[in-house]
């Protein structure tokens, strides 16, 4: 498509926003969809066009979930207002991934906990602990970041896990963290945390369940592993 070819003048049945009215969203390609939420485009450069390009500078949509506001900035024909669209885009969609547990989603199996938090987690630069909190009856009452950065003994504290979950009246725990690199098997500092958890948690009544390691489209429990 031309660059300096304006929205107005496609076919109004090629436009996304006829497109989605006449066919649904999903018909649509990820560079109509961008092309949506920013509106318009720049001089010289129509909407489709800055965000097929802006898909193309970032890896995907993966990449729209990992990308920082400086990033973003450096894309030619992206200023302010777009690189802050893009980044509350990320946002949203972080917060419809862990949507579920305000409906209080029963988990069954870790398999539950990788299906709702693997898109998010398996594509992030850092790693990040997530605290899920379970009632009685296995429904989520919450997730929370609670760590970022390498995980160490030494700088992950029980006691700020422990002190969210009974602020939340949980009755039981999984915690669940993602390895950059993509390999999810435990590390040895893992298993460390993880039975340090486990043992503060049944000195206080709230039961560690599992402790879920997210990599790339693969996940470890050391439930399953028989380390818990």
């Amino acid at each position: 498509m031309d660059n300096n070819l304006k929205i107005s003048d496609i076919p109004s049945n090629e436009r996304p926003i006829e497109k989605l009215m006449n066919f649904g969203a999903d018909t649509l390609s990820n560079q109509e969809l961008l092309a949506i939420i920013l509106r318009c485009g720049t001089k010289g450069q129509n909407i489709l066009n800055l965000s097929g390009k802006i898909l193309s500078e970032v890896h995907g949509l993966n990449g729209i979930l990992n990308v920082t506001y400086d990033d973003i900035k450096r894309i030619k024909g992206v200023k302010t207002v777009k690189a802050s669209q893009i980044l509350a885009l990320a946002e949203l969609f972080r917060r419809f991934n862990t949507l579920k547990a305000d409906n209080k989603i029963t988990i069954n199996s870790p398999k539950d906990i990788a299906d709702m938090l693997m898109i998010e987690m398996a594509n992030l630069n850092q790693e990040i602990l997530k605290l899920i909190i379970l009632s009685t009856k296995n429904k989520i009452i919450k997730i929370k970041d609670v760590f970022k950065g390498t995980l160490n003994s030494s700088l992950v504290h029980p006691r700020e896990i422990y002190c969210e979950a009974i602020k939340n009246s949980g009755a039981s725990i999984i915690i669940c963290h993602n390895h950059p690199s993509g390999d999810p098997n435990p590390s040895e500092e893992d298993i460390n945390i993880t039975l340090r958890i486990k043992e503060c948690g049944n000195i206080i009544g709230i039961k560690l369940l599992d402790h879920i390691i997210i990599g790339d489209r693969k996940y470890s429990s050391l439930k399953e592993k028989g380390i818990i």
